[in-house]
């Protein structure tokens, strides 16, 4: 039976050992301290969790991994993006025989595709697989920008059902929610509680990787209590969080956060550096601020 995608799912970081293996142990523990917590989904093998980073191998364990861990509790999707369409068929297609909930897929991020190369990509993606797929727009990274009248065309797609939506046009929300219909549910990327506000039915975060309970209830808020003025004041108290995994730190400084908190997830593998000292102390100065601790 396809569950049905709601609420704060956090692309999830993923740990590595003091010798930059993937650590299991500790993505278990984090799986388990997440739902614990109350996020509603996970999502590895995204941008987050360095999937261009890992061999297939790896991947593969992650996925395992974080599957077990979930149980069941919360729907999990995998990252299963490449520049290959074939290639992001057989990654999506083994998500599936591994139990995944749902894939997320970024477009080809190199060839800069046409927006009819791109409805091909995702209905062959969609046509191979019997699990959602959630279109992923993020053209700061992919070389190409998802506009609503372009996503509009793959919401005709039979299985692409969601959209993260990663841009900081709110108003893209509304124009999706007006051109789609109930044929594609949006979720916000890099905007949260501006994207519930706006009508998005959730939120693929980077911030819950630290904070899951807090950007939980923001959606819950505003959501399924429409308590709005009470989710501002919640979102404006972690705004220092969201902003500080925002840019090109968010691999990093999403872990440096889980080291002050109590957490060791080790370092991004190259090119992605360890943060700097001045951000370091930054990172310490928001745990503390906010008194977040995880007890994964």
């Amino acid at each position: 039976m396809t569950k049905t995608f709601r609420g704060v799912y956090t692309v999830m970081i993923t740990p590595m050992t003091q010798q930059g293996d993937v650590d299991l142990a500790a993505l278990a523990r984090f799986t388990d301290w997440q739902i614990r917590e109350g996020i509603h989904g996970l999502i590895p093998l995204g941008s987050t969790g360095e999937f261009l980073s890992l061999s297939e191998e790896e991947r593969d364990d992650v996925i395992r991994t974080v599957i077990a861990t979930a149980a069941g509790r919360v729907p999990v999707l995998i990252g299963t993006g490449a520049e290959d369409t074939r290639e992001a068929v057989r990654l999506s297609r083994k998500a599936q025989d591994m139990g995944a909930d749902g894939v997320m897929v970024i477009p080809p991020f190199y060839s800069t595709p046409t927006d009819d190369e791109i409805v091909h990509h995702y209905a062959q993606i969609a046509a191979a697989i019997d699990i959602p797929v959630m279109v992923y727009n993020n053209p700061a990274t992919a070389n190409v920008d998802l506009k609503p009248a372009l996503i509009a065309r793959l919401a005709e797609i039979d299985g692409c059902d969601y959209i993260k939506e990663s841009t900081l046009e709110v108003t893209r929300i509304r124009d999706i929610i007006r051109l789609c219909g109930d044929r594609l549910t949006p979720f916000g990327g890099i905007l949260g509680f501006e994207s519930f506000v706006m009508g998005a039915q959730g939120w693929v975060a980077v911030a819950s990787n630290v904070a899951p309970h807090a950007m939980s209830r923001i959606f819950e808020l505003v959501a399924d209590e429409g308590k709005i003025d009470e989710a501002r004041a919640l979102y404006l108290q972690y705004l220092p969080l969201i902003e500080a995994v925002g840019g090109q730190y968010y691999v990093a400084g999403t872990k440096t956060l889980l080291r002050h908190m109590g957490f060791e997830v080790g370092s991004p593998r190259p090119p992605r550096l360890p943060l700097p000292a001045d951000r370091d102390t930054l990172m310490a100065g928001i745990v503390r601020d906010l008194d977040l601790h995880c007890d994964a």
